[in-house]
């Protein structure tokens, strides 16, 4: 066969085999024509020692072939024993096939990453598509809390793994500026705003926003205005107030996200569904009415859990069972103010109307009841052409050394987004926030994310990239002097290196390990699921430095061979496809990649 092609990941490459070996199989058995090989796959055994690669082709294809699984692994293997890159096949239980690679595979698969840097691990499978990630979309009446805070990390680093991956990515935030907690914003900011021309508002009533961070947003108001808001009657300095109270929230908002970088590039207002002239929501309803899905009805009485928005009354309803929800749903209130759930289904059509047929919102684990509900909508709006998918994010419990932490000054009633970042740092919240699948709960623990510990997975993995760099530092000044500083000329010094020296079983390990980086990138962004690049970095830092630990008592698997030159640029070659590694994994989820760590 035919060496392994540069332009795919070695996963990729060897799948592209199995699949010729069972096209060939075919053509020679005359299976039926267009038989899907999409079916195949090629993945890292559950056990290491049934060897480098495993592929279910025989499972999947046996009814094509009219054979029995087993039967069939055996042709399929016969076929890749011939491949010159291929150690080993054996066939396991019924039909499983087992591949070991040569180890010249490794050494070239480094190679690759020599010649591609960061890039190593950067896929296409995204095909340009466009995808809308609405991420955040936190509430503008009070500051973004630790919660607000998992949701925006995950949402950025998913964002970022699907660029990564080709995708054509808009980040958006759903601003919810409509509706009666705005106006409860509102009244909450005008009593700061009496407060700010010097009376005494006393204690903050019942139902309205505490904490200090509305002082801002009344000082403001009273500069702006003077005491001309107090002689208007509420529903005139409402519109005032809420205006002024959403842009200054928003404006704080931004602020707390671009403390953790993140950014979005659309930032869309509820209240412009209904407040341009333009009324969308009414509009959305219009075109499901003339498509049949609405209809004037009754809800029967809720089984069990009350129903937020059930009314004993003729109704507006959507027909969502005919899209595979549990009820119809109510579209209108009995005040003929729109149900939330109207403005979302107008939302979700505007983005299809922009272009979007792919669709992922980050959600609240509050909201987990809502899901088919919004995908029911989605799929009578859009005829069935865009998917979405939801991503729900669990809760984060605050801990510091193992004790829970509630309160905030700044908030009243919970710990700030700004307040985790300003202690701990941007890098120990987003990669720790990533550092545990989206929906299970999350214990952030204050204390132990600035550990300098194993047991402190950011530390451990930034340590790994940094201890790369002082393995090239170290090595300029015992053993090659002329190894470059600069990241590009120093891929570029290493890419002559004798790699194929590098047979330790540790080494070898090693290089298996990066080499699966660019199939976890592609597993990642298809299953939508960021903390698999943070675990496989833990992994990868791992196995890194536990072959620098060997070094310091078996001294002939150090790094650097004073009596060996050849042999240590070698060994550097696999530190920098390390450093390389770890720098595109850790970009991916927008952490830093430190070069020293003091």
């Amino acid at each position: 066969m035919a060496d392994i092609s540069s332009s795919q990941h070695l996963f990729a490459a060897v799948l592209a085999r199995v699949h010729a070996a069972c096209a060939a199989l075919a053509a020679e058995g005359n299976w039926p024509a267009g038989t899907d090989f999409s079916r195949v796959v090629v993945e890292p055994p559950r056990d290491a020692s049934h060897g480098d690669m495993a592929t279910n082709a025989a499972m999947v294809l046996a009814k094509e072939a009219r054979a029995k699984p087993r039967e069939l692994a055996d042709k399929i293997a016969e076929k890749l024993r011939a491949d010159n890159h291929i150690a080993s096949v054996d066939i396991a239980g019924p039909g499983f096939i087992n591949l070991a690679l040569r180890p010249a595979v490794w050494t070239d698969e480094l190679r690759a990453i020599l010649r591609e840097g960061e890039g190593y691990g950067k896929s296409a499978i995204g095909g340009a598509e466009k995808v809308n990630v609405e991420y955040v979309s936190a509430n503008p009446t009070g500051p973004m809390h630790v919660g607000h805070c998992r949701g925006a990390v995950f949402g950025d680093a998913l964002c970022s793994l699907l660029q990564f991956s080709g995708f054509d990515v808009t980040r958006e935030y759903y601003i919810n500026d409509a509706g009666a907690q705005v106006d409860v914003l509102a009244r909450s900011a005008f009593l700061r705003y009496r407060e700010a021309l010097g009376e005494d508002i006393g204690a903050i009533p019942e139902g309205l926003y505490p904490g200090d961070y509305l002082k801002p947003v009344g000082e403001a108001l009273a500069s702006e205005h003077g005491d001309k808001l107090k002689a208007m009657s509420e529903a005139a300095w409402l519109p005032i107030v809420r205006a002024k109270a959403i842009a200054m929230m928003m404006d704080a908002i931004k602020g707390d996200l671009a403390a953790l970088n993140i950014k979005h590039e659309v930032f869309f207002s509820e209240r412009s569904l209904i407040e341009t002239g333009n009324n969308r929501v009414a509009q959305t309803i219009d075109f499901l009415r003339a498509k049949g899905d609405i209809y004037e009805g009754n809800l029967p009485p809720p089984k069990g859990k009350p129903v937020e928005d059930y009314e004993d009354r003729i109704q507006t309803l959507f027909a969502a069972t005919k899209y595979g929800d549990d009820v119809d749903r109510p579209l209108i209130k009995s005040d003929g103010t729109y149900t939330y759930f109207a403005s979302d289904i107008a939302y979700h059509k505007d983005k299809f109307d922009r272009g979007f047929r792919d669709l992922i919102d980050v959600w609240g684990a509050d909201h987990g009841g809502y899901i088919k509900r919004v995908q029911a909508a989605i799929k009578a709006v859009t005829g069935d052409r865009a998917t979405l998918d939801v991503k729900i994010v669990q809760l984060v419990r605050l801990l510091r050394a193992g004790e829970q932490v509630r309160m905030s000054k700044r908030s009243g009633d919970f710990v700030t987004l700004r307040e985790v970042v300003d202690e701990v740092g941007s890098d120990a919240v987003r990669f720790m926030m990533l550092f545990r699948k989206n929906d299970a709960v999350l214990d952030f623990d204050l204390a132990k994310v600035i550990e300098q510990s194993r047991d402190n997975a950011v530390f451990y993995v930034q340590y790994g990239h940094a201890r790369g760099h002082s393995v090239f530092r170290n090595a300029r000044e015992e053993a090659v002097p002329d190894l470059p500083q600069e990241a590009g000329a120093r891929l570029a010094y290493l890419a002559g290196a004798p790699v194929e020296r590098l047979t330790e079983p540790s080494e070898i390990e090693i290089l298996k390990r990066l080499a699966v980086y660019p199939r976890t990138v592609e597993a990642a962004a298809t299953a939508h699921e960021p903390h698999r690049i943070a675990f496989y970095l833990y992994d990868l830092a791992s196995e890194f430095h536990a072959l620098w630990t060997k070094g310091r008592d078996l001294p002939h698997l150090r790094f650097i061979i004073n009596h060996d030159a050849e042999l240590t640029k070698a060994r550097l070659a696999m530190v920098q496809g390390v450093v390389s590694v770890l720098a595109s994994g850790l970009a991916v989820l927008g952490v830093h990649a430190p070069t020293e760590m003091r």
